[in-house]
């Protein structure tokens, strides 16, 4: 939602006056239609208790006007020209018509929070963010911003409750403000979010799957080896075998694989010679845990031949199990990692304000945007300060700047470029560089990018709303940014101080 009283009402004169939509000016209002105007605005809280003298010269000024749904009042970049008052119907502001997104507001005769809109009295605004148009049949008194001056004389009590409406709306707009920030934030994050959380996921799903069915293996080669009259030493050595397995299983170092397909030849080989069936299929499982020749010469003379097939089984069952144990492990691991960064990103369960390891905040960052990082082969140099102490500041607003400047670094390079994120301390200030090899921006433009939806991003691809809270949230925390870009070098500079006023 936009500030209604500063950005979203109001219409061009000239416009309405030649589309049929104005009932009555000025002079032509008679002392009857001037009489229906008083009683009404009787019914808008504003201006219920204010005497009669002023009312009325409230209405002799004000005209009149009348839209049938679908009738635009005002239209996106026209000047606001009027204090709106509704007394029946509603208006709804879109940023853009020609989809069901961008919604700004809703003005509704009857709400006191919405009823009077438009231009108000010392409002900074220039021109309207969205077009304005009638939803329902729609009554309402259009007052010209030219007579303001006089208004604030003649009627003091309704300028303050003005100035207060104004205020309300001011603090309304913040809080949506901050909403869409993160909202946006969220969006930058969540397809990548969805990527990394999917991926430990599903591979979690298939080891699980996996591992009911060696489950079943390994229960079946107990039941062989049970039938075999195996020795206490020689059960004693199976056990000792399986363990020093799986424990070097665990730590083994990776092998190219050329090697590991080697190693498996030559134990299809060795396996072949005793007479054991599907060897192909153990095979790869003893290798990965470091089981040569040798370690199977031992076996067949600890074990004998008769039951070796059956021991070899269950060994590679047992491998298999903690193998897919450590998948699980690790994938669930990996999720928890996620869950924990997204966490503490968010500030989820904590007060506003915090103590904040910005290291942390920009740490987590990275891992939340690691599959867009990754997906584009972005390196990411880290040179972070030593010591560099906590601030006093707004944990997850402060993420939300790390992520729009990220984002765009990212965004702004191809294929294999490099993000560098360089952090300092400063006698009162904390530094943040975020610098990437990108094209840059281009000289003509860079003036203008905090502003609210200016983008050089194609249609679709931008918002415009990603440095402007950038800057919004920055001065929230008595900072400031500054830019510097060539082709090939663009640096975000972020100033914090180390305590807030």
């Amino acid at each position: 939602m936009q500030n209604i009283g500063e950005q979203d009402s109001g219409v061009k004169s000239e416009k309405l006056e030649t589309s049929g939509l104005v009932e009555s000016g000025n002079a032509q209002a008679s002392d009857t239609q001037l009489y229906e105007r008083v009683q009404a605005l009787r019914g808008v809280r504003v201006f219920a208790d204010l005497p009669e003298d002023q009312l009325r010269w409230f209405a002799e000024n004000a005209e009149e006007r009348r839209l049938e749904a679908g009738d635009i009042l005002f239209s996106k970049g026209d000047p606001p020209e009027w204090m709106v008052v509704y007394l029946e119907g509603e208006v709804h502001a879109r940023r853009d018509e020609s989809t069901l997104e961008g919604f700004v507001y809703m003005a509704r005769a009857g709400d006191p929070a919405t009823e009077v809109t438009g231009m108000l009295p010392f409002s900074r605004m220039t021109e309207f963010g969205a077009t304005g148009r009638a939803i329902t049949r729609t009554r309402l008194l259009a007052f010209p911003v030219r007579l303001f001056p006089e208004m604030l004389q003649r009627m003091p009590v309704l300028a303050e409750r003005l100035v207060g409406l104004m205020s309300d709306r001011v603090r309304e707009v913040t809080k949506a403000d901050q909403q869409r920030d993160k909202l946006i934030a969220l969006g930058k994050l969540s397809a990548g979010l969805a990527h990394e959380l999917n991926n430990p996921a599903a591979a979690a799903g298939r080891a699980a799957d996996e591992l009911l069915e060696t489950l079943e293996e390994l229960r079946a080669a107990d039941l062989r080896l049970c039938r075999h009259n195996l020795t206490p030493e020689q059960r004693a050595f199976i056990a000792e075998f399986e363990h020093e397995a799986i424990a070097r299983h665990a730590t083994a170092p990776s092998i190219s694989a050329l090697a590991q397909s080697d190693h498996e030849d030559e134990l299809i080989t060795w396996l072949d010679e005793q007479g054991i069936e599907d060897g192909w299929k153990m095979a790869p499982t003893l290798v990965e845990a470091g089981v040569d020749g040798k370690g199977l010469e031992r076996a067949l003379k600890q074990t004998g031949s008769e039951a070796l097939a059956d021991v070899l089984t269950r060994f590679a069952a047992q491998l298999s199990t903690a193998k897919l144990v450590s998948d699980i492990k690790t994938s669930t691991g990996r999720i928890a990692e996620l869950v924990g960064a997204i966490k503490e990103y968010t500030y989820m369960d904590q007060s506003p304000v915090q103590e904040v390891d910005v290291h942390k905040g920009l740490d987590n960052t990275l891992l939340i945007l690691k599959y867009k990082l990754k997906n584009k082969g972005i390196n990411v140099v880290r040179e972070y300060a030593e010591n560099l102490p906590r601030i006093t500041a707004y944990g997850s607003e402060l993420n939300q700047v790390w992520t729009n400047l990220i984002d765009n670094a990212v965004d702004a390079m191809t294929k294999g470029g490099e993000l560098k994120i360089h952090t300092k301390r400063e006698p009162t200030d904390l530094l943040v560089e975020i610098r990437d090899n990108g094209a840059g921006i281009p000289p003509e433009v860079q003036t203008r990018i905090f502003e609210p939806f200016y983008t050089t991003k194609p249609v679709g691809e931008g918002t415009g709303l990603g440095l402007d809270a950038v800057l919004r949230i920055v001065r929230k925390h008595h900072g400031n940014i500054r830019v510097e870009s060539r082709p090939g070098d663009t640096c975000f500079q972020v100033r914090l101080p180390f305590t807030q006023g």
